[in-house]
C-alpha cells in the first residue's frame, strides 16, 4: 500500500510548478491563511519566505516543500490537501500571478484507515 500523504498535486499543477522552477530555480509552498491573498497555496522561490517554529512541512510536492501553519493544521489535519490549478490571476504574492493561472487547494476527508496510518486521532 502507498504510503499516505498529506499534501498532492494534479498534473496541471506539477506542470506549473516544473514551468516555474525552470524560470525561478526551486521554489516552496506556504497555504495562506486568508490574509491579503484569501486561503490560497502561496509559490516562492526556495528560502523567500522563512518559514519558522510556527510552520510544519506537510510534504512535497513536485520537489517544492510546502507548509502551513500548526494553528491552520488543526483546522485541515483530517482533510487531505490537492493542490490544483485554475484559470485566474494568482496571489499578488505567488509567483504563478503573472502567468493568467492560480493554484487552488481542493481537499477530501481522510479515511480512518488513513487517519490510523498517519496516527492522528
Amino acid at each position: 500500500m502507498d504510503a499516505v500523504r498529506k499534501v498532492t498535486a494534479t498534473d496541471a499543477a506539477l506542470a506549473l510548478i516544473e514551468q516555474l522552477q525552470a524560470r525561478h530555480g526551486p521554489v516552496m509552498f506556504h497555504q495562506s491563511g486568508g490574509c491579503c491573498d484569501g486561503s490560497s497555496p502561496m509559490c516562492f522561490p526556495e528560502g523567500e519566505l522563512i518559514v519558522g517554529d510556527a510552520d510544519i512541512l506537510m510534504g512535497e510536492i513536485g520537489g517544492a516543500k510546502f507548509y502551513m501553519t500548526k494553528a491552520q493544521y488543526d483546522y485541515w489535519k483530517y482533510t487531505q490537501l490537492i493542490i490544483d490549478v485554475v484559470e485566474g490571476r494568482g496571489g499578488m504574492f505567488s509567483l504563478e500571478g503573472p502567468t493568467g493561472r492560480r493554484f487552488l487547494t481542493r481537499s477530501r476527508m481522510f479515511s480512518e484507515e488513513e487517519l490510523s496510518q498517519l496516527g492522528i486521532s
